[in-house]
């Protein structure tokens, strides 16, 4: 066979070739599922991670919501210890899902004290993209004083391919935060709370 023949013939065995590739069925299946699975999983990796900070929202909330009655009510300032590590520690017995450490080591609260609703003006305490622990107080007030609480938890993302849409703390972290504005009850029974 000389090459002019084989030059020849390849178009024509080409085209067969194709033909028979385009008719064949088996297989089309998990090409099809190729196809499908990638966007699917993406999808449902992003529900879960969702999910998860939905979860972790919540639960601070809960968590800061059942520390602030010990505030308000006077329980941490004549019972308990009436500091910001006190303070925290009863945040983090309130986070179940949450372990005593991770807890402990990243939660960040602060708490302060205005002379009116009006007046309370804060910023999260964040300097160059990170929680910054040094820019929050602790001060729990007295009787009839008005408190703001503020609870953070910087949330570690999951999901390496949502994180561009979803950080504001780095480039993996979410900073979850919890408030509570108050005014304290009359626990020291002097004068009522106008």
């Amino acid at each position: 066979m000389d090459w002019r023949s084989l030059m020849l013939g390849f178009p024509r065995r080409g085209l067969s070739f194709l033909r028979r590739f385009a008719c064949e069925r088996r297989g089309a299946a998990a090409v099809e599922f190729a196809i499908i699975a990638t966007p699917f999983f993406m999808l449902l990796l992003g529900v879960v991670e969702l999910g998860m900070l939905f979860m972790a929202s919540t639960t601070l909330d809960a968590a800061t919501f059942n520390a602030s009655r010990e505030i308000r009510t006077g329980q941490l300032q004549l019972y308990g210890t009436n500091t910001a590590a006190g303070f925290k520690s009863v945040v983090c017995a309130n986070m179940s899902w949450l372990s005593a450490s991770d807890c402990s080591a990243n939660v960040v609260v602060d708490v302060r004290t205005f002379a009116t609703f009006s007046s309370i003006s804060v910023t999260p305490p964040i300097t160059n993209g990170a929680l910054d622990p040094s820019k929050t107080s602790f001060d729990s007030g007295t009787s009839c004083s008005i408190v703001l609480v503020r609870v953070f938890y910087p949330y570690t993302l999951l999901a390496p391919l949502l994180e561009p849409g979803m950080p504001n703390l780095g480039a993996t972290q979410r900073l979850v935060t919890s408030s509570a504005a108050f005014r304290n009850e009359d626990f020291a029974g002097i004068t009522p709370c106008s």
